[in-house]
């Protein structure tokens, strides 16, 4: 429920207050840790002495606290599906039967999108219930984790279906067309392979590669847009159909325009 994405954080937070409760057997305990970290910024354990100190924790230690290299080693070139979904805004659903396996994989996965610095997109733990249901449909797009394999037929519910446990993935047909591969994905996905193999490559190094291959693209986008008297770019398909790019570009340039919101309708 936290406003910021800093799982080791709160589970610092979590764990005084448990001991704090564990102590005294009053809920007033944990209401003064939480009060203490929302005015002080900090707060102490009567138990043990054990401080969380929020300076200690960054937002970006925590984006980066699992390795994209190990996503990508599950999947290899077919990562390329999931990055191009999460770049769209589609809606992605994984699966795995472990929450562990899950929830550390899922974690990792907007990495591959490091320019919108946006964790809001993960809902890690889903079930197949209807009230749950309906919250993730009010969600335009979003990764979501599922530890109940009969979700995969719930093509209602997702664009692309990773299937961690077996490494498969699965493009639903509504959004083929929109999830069509060209010379632009290879070169892409064989990119994000080679880092992953370079072992001179670490982790963060990675991001950045896959991270400059993005504003490439995007750079190369607004080169094509207008400039409106909102000082807003626009890009129409018919300035993209100027260019002659094969079909599977144009289709993928046009959607990466209307999810990163200049496209001119």
């Amino acid at each position: 429920m936290a406003k910021d994405f800093h799982p080791e954080k709160y589970e610092h937070v979590l764990r005084i207050m448990i001991s704090e409760y564990q102590n005294s057997g009053s809920p007033v305990s944990m209401m003064q840790c939480y009060l203490d970290i929302i005015t002080k910024g900090s707060t102490k354990s009567t138990v043990d002495e054990d401080i969380c100190n929020v300076k200690d924790y960054s937002v970006s230690d925590a984006y980066l606290h699992y390795s994209i290299k190990d996503a990508i080693k599950k999947f290899g070139l077919e990562t390329i599906i999931i990055y191009t979904a999460i770049l769209l805004k589609k809606k992605v659903i994984v699966y795995h039967s472990k929450q562990e396996e899950l929830q550390t994989f899922l974690r990792t996965l907007p990495l591959l999108v490091w320019h919108r610095h946006n964790w809001d997109i993960l809902l890690p733990n889903v079930d197949l219930n209807e009230n749950e249901i309906n919250d993730l449909k009010t969600n335009g797009h979003y990764i979501a984790g599922f530890t109940d394999p009969a979700v995969e037929n719930r093509m209602d519910l997702y664009d692309v279906f990773v299937n961690l446990q077996a490494l498969e993935i699965t493009t639903a047909s509504h959004a083929k067309e929109s999830m069509t591969m060209g010379k632009l994905h290879k070169e892409i996905a064989l990119n994000m392979v080679q880092c992953t193999d370079n072992d001179d490559i670490g982790p963060k190094q990675a991001v950045k590669e896959i991270s400059n291959k993005t504003k490439e693209l995007l750079n190369n986008l607004h080169k094509l847009a207008t400039v409106g008297d909102d000082g807003k770019a626009r890009l129409s398909l018919e300035t993209l159909k100027e260019q002659k790019f094969p079909h599977a570009t144009e289709n993928f340039l046009y959607n990466l325009a209307a999810a990163e919101g200049f496209v001119q309708l």
